[in-house]
């Protein structure tokens, strides 16, 4: 077995290779910084709009979850890609072809003709957006050194942890204004000048397509079926009650096979496709467990709150995203401060204020009542606006900052998937609580809604009167009380599944900070 390379230092690194101007890198790094933004912003732009969407395609609830979960799945398939797509192509070349064709299946999105066109069209959206993703991760660690590494990766995780707080804010007010075709024509412009501005300004490596040959397409295969199940099983396995549904069951049988295949063909092929060496690193581990944690939070809430507030308050697309909106200006304001503190504090002490931040975030949500709006929303996500770059960007160069410089691609392919997954997995596990929890705390409440109870049955006097007065039949009246204080009932049992949904995603984050002291420091040299 070959002997794993020293570690390439940045005095080494700069003998060999002309450093361009910092203005350069920088400019560079924010072309790289968009793509990941539009790619990110797009997996939850929709999540306001499913409704109308599905009105303008016809389409059935079922069907309409297909929007976001295609997205996703060609998402992750293809961001654990990006590494060895990387070395192939030159990072230059590669989001160049990501934003082009990013752009393109956006447009193609707003012309879609029914419900099928959508599901292809959000499938390539995902592939050619995931490309970007591990690339701005990649270069706030390759590109910069010292102070700048720090601000570099403070950046790159505003950019990760806002665009989902922005996307159903963004969606819900061009559906409203416009119509739920510009949520993807939207992307024509910030795409478009990333795929023009990254092949002048995007000078990171060159391509090396003899890494075509001798490739291990097996192990390619075996990973896009075992992510792509694995999403599938994610996303629907909650609304066709998991195992109990042949074809959750069978994608989930598949994907465990698929994915024991993967491994095993990584550890033993000469050239995998993805270096799973990285996870000898202690840091690497826990990084990828702290990414994983932060999607679940990140995707997690933005699922749970508009869910929240479109059935049980009843909102529509433009104030549930005002009520999320909050999350922007406090993530903004923490940036800098996280850059000035980044330097001159051990990164693990910032990591463990961020996921405590986060914890205490979920943990405000949990008083949750149903008269909840934006006020009473506005510190929960505070809370979550500071936690994401102390979170996110300590949590890049703690992991990767360990890494021997050939992992850093790889290892950032590998990372950006945790979060992913996380997202999935919270996604999932939060809809499942949702739906469980709803039942059980109906069932509690219905116990205690008897005749025996004087003021239950003064409330139903009260209201079979108002409904007496208007119509003037009795017995319709009587029903249509039964069946106010049934939605009564139910609500309150949904507004109690959140609280708890809430909680398990706190518990989350109160388990991982304590975790954080097993990290070794790592000081960007």
């Amino acid at each position: 077995m070959k002997a794993r390379s020293a570690p390439i230092s940045a005095a080494r690194v700069a003998a060999v290779v002309p450093q361009p101007p910092l203005q350069r890198k920088a400019l560079a790094f924010a072309i790289l910084c968009l793509g990941c933004f539009i790619a990110f912003l797009d997996i939850q732009i929709v999540s306001a709009s499913i409704e109308e969407i599905g009105g303008g395609l016809s389409a059935s609830p079922d069907d309409m979850s297909w929007v976001q979960t295609s997205y996703l799945i060609g998402d992750i398939i293809v961001i654990p890609l990006s590494a060895w797509l990387s070395r192939v192509l030159s990072t230059r070349w590669l989001v160049t072809i990501g934003a082009a064709g990013f752009t393109i299946a956006s447009m193609l999105c707003g012309m879609a003709w029914d419900i099928r066109s959508m599901i292809v069209f959000r499938a390539l959206q995902g592939l050619f957006g995931g490309v970007m993703i591990p690339t701005a991760f990649t270069a706030a660690v390759v590109l910069f050194q010292g102070k700048h590494k720090a601000t570099a990766a403070s950046c790159v995780s505003a950019a990760a942890g806002l665009a989902p707080a922005l996307g159903p804010v963004i969606g819900g007010r061009i559906t409203d204004d416009w119509s739920w075709h510009w949520l993807f024509y939207i992307n024509i412009v910030p795409g478009t000048a990333v795929a023009v501005l990254a092949p002048v300004f995007v000078r990171m490596d060159e391509s090396d397509l003899t890494l075509l040959k001798g490739a291990d397409y097996l192990g390619m295969i075996l990973m896009a079926v075992c992510l792509g199940c694995l999403d599938y099983v994610l996303e629907d396995g909650a609304r066709w009650e998991w195992f109990s549904d042949d074809t959750i069951r069978m994608c989930a049988w598949i994907a465990a096979l698929a994915g024991a295949g993967f491994v095993i063909r990584s550890l033993t092929y000469a050239r995998p496709i993805v270096d799973l060496r990285a996870f000898a690193s202690r840091n690497f581990c826990l990084g990828c467990w702290f990414s994983f944690v932060t999607g679940v939070g990140i995707f997690g809430l933005i699922y749970l709150t508009p869910l929240f507030l479109g059935h049980v308050r009843g909102f529509i697309a433009w104030q549930i995203g005002g009520a999320i909106l909050w999350a922007g200006p406090f993530q903004l304001a923490t940036v800098p401060i996280y850059g000035f503190l980044a330097s001159r504090v051990d990164l693990r002490l910032l990591l463990m204020i961020g996921l405590m931040c986060f914890g205490a975030s979920m943990w405000l949500f949990t008083p949750i009542m149903n008269q909840w709006g934006s006020e009473e929303m506005l510190l929960p996500f505070a809370f979550r606006g500071i936690a994401v770059p102390f979170a996110i960007a300590s949590t890049v160069t703690l992991t990767m900052g360990a890494l021997p410089a050939e992992q850093v691609k790889s290892a950032s392919g590998l990372f950006n998937l945790m979060r992913n997954l996380g997202g999935a997995i919270g996604i999932a596990v939060s809809a499942t609580v949702v739906n469980d929890r709803t039942n059980l705390h109906f069932l509690h409440i219905a116990e205690h809604l008897n005749f025996s109870n004087a003021e239950l049955a003064g409330w139903l006097d009260r209201m079979t009167s108002h409904y007496i007065q208007a119509w003037g039949d009795p017995t319709a009246s009587q029903a249509a009380a039964l069946k106010k204080l049934w939605e009564a009932a139910y609500r309150e049992a949904q507004v109690q599944a959140f609280a708890d949904a809430y909680l398990v995603i706190a518990v989350c984050f109160v388990i991982s900070a304590m975790m954080v002291p097993l990290m070794r420091g790592v000081t960007p040299k």
